[in-house]
């Protein structure tokens, strides 16, 4: 089992399961979310490019600052609207 630590959930460490991936992308809407960090847009334009080009269905979201976590309405949005989801990272 791998141990995925929450760091903003506080200082007892929770097990948590990893979610199920999908078998495969082939008719599933996939979620890029841009954390508002320098540069990640970048690599997430070059990405929607690369998944559109293979004939998915992206669709792009955005945290308002890296600092702090998504958002409620934002995550019940991307659950709700998204089968897969990739998130941004850069530094």
């Amino acid at each position: 089992m791998t141990v995925v630590l929450n760091p903003t959930a506080g200082k007892i460490a929770q097990g948590l399961a990893a979610a199920q991936r999908p078998v495969s992308l082939d008719g599933k809407v996939v979620g890029l979310l841009d954390i508002s960090k320098a540069r990640g847009n970048i690599f997430l334009d070059q990405l929607e490019a690369e998944l559109t080009n293979r004939g998915l269905t992206v669709r792009r979201f955005s945290k308002p600052t890296f600092a702090k976590p998504a958002p409620v309405d934002l995550r019940h949005e991307i659950a709700a609207s998204c089968d897969a989801v990739i998130e941004a990272l850069a530094d």
